[in-house]
């Protein structure tokens, strides 16, 4: 990862190799944590920000699921997601924005522990593959199930569910494959480990619905919004 511009740790920019903590803080140890991850891209206009109203409320919203109040306002977040992209001097960049339990107390409970919150941003064109964007991804089923939402909540943008869905990457990795997709305890299809998942059908288009465990993706929701705005029918469906 190139180092550049500045990373935004509580409420000040720091030089991005000066973004520390403690190896004793709560989210490193119990994945007490919620993020997101955002794009900005290059236009004929300027940069622009990717739905980010949308990302700061599921942020929120994940922050809410795990007993989190995040010690700043949507607007205040919001801000410093923008002051933090021009500090990088990056025209289009990834941003990841994480709300954490930081460094007191480490036990199993997290609460006594303060909400720390950094926003970082870098050049990552393509993710961690070129696979899907400039050819076919070959996908497996993964062996490892998706966590049903009965047992932590699956609808939270949290550090603890990509948990599971790593093993499931590296697992379709290991096996010779670029991506996994992942089925609920039901045996459904949920997601992939990092994406939804939609299938084109004729001039139908299909993606596993709320209720299959998936997480709510911004993108999904763009996707769905755009076909039925250009008359295709979108079913969510299992």
């Amino acid at each position: 990862m190139k180092e550049q511009g500045k990373i935004w740790m509580n409420g000040k920019l720091v030089p991005f190799k000066d973004a520390k903590i403690h190896v004793l803080t709560h989210a490193l140890h119990y994945s007490t944590a919620v993020f997101e991850g955002i794009r900005c891209y290059n236009t004929p206009k300027g940069s622009v920000i990717f739905r980010l109203r949308e990302h700061i409320d599921r942020f929120f919203k994940s922050a809410t699921m795990y007993s989190m109040k995040i010690p700043y306002s949507k607007q205040e977040i919001s801000n410093a997601i923008i002051k933090t992209v021009q500090a990088s001097g990056l025209k289009e960049c990834y941003i990841r924005p994480i709300a954490y339990y930081g460094y007191g107390v480490l036990g199993l409970t997290p609460t006594p522990n303060k909400i720390d919150v950094a926003i970082a941003c870098w050049d990552w064109k393509t993710g961690e593959s070129a696979a899907g964007k400039v050819r076919g991804a070959r996908c497996k089923v993964s062996s490892w199930l998706r966590i049903d939402s009965r047992s932590q909540p699956m609808r939270a943008k949290a550090a603890s569910n990509y948990a599971n869905a790593a093993l499931a990457r590296v697992e379709a990795l290991r096996d010779g494959y670029d991506e996994a997709i992942m089925l609920n305890y039901l045996g459904k299809i949920s997601e992939g480990s990092a994406e939804n998942i939609f299938i084109v059908n004729n001039d139908e288009i299909s993606t596993p619905p709320q209720s299959a465990g998936i997480l709510e993706g911004i993108t999904r929701d763009s996707v769905i919004k755009i076909a039925r705005s250009e008359g295709i029918t979108v079913f969510e469906r299992d």
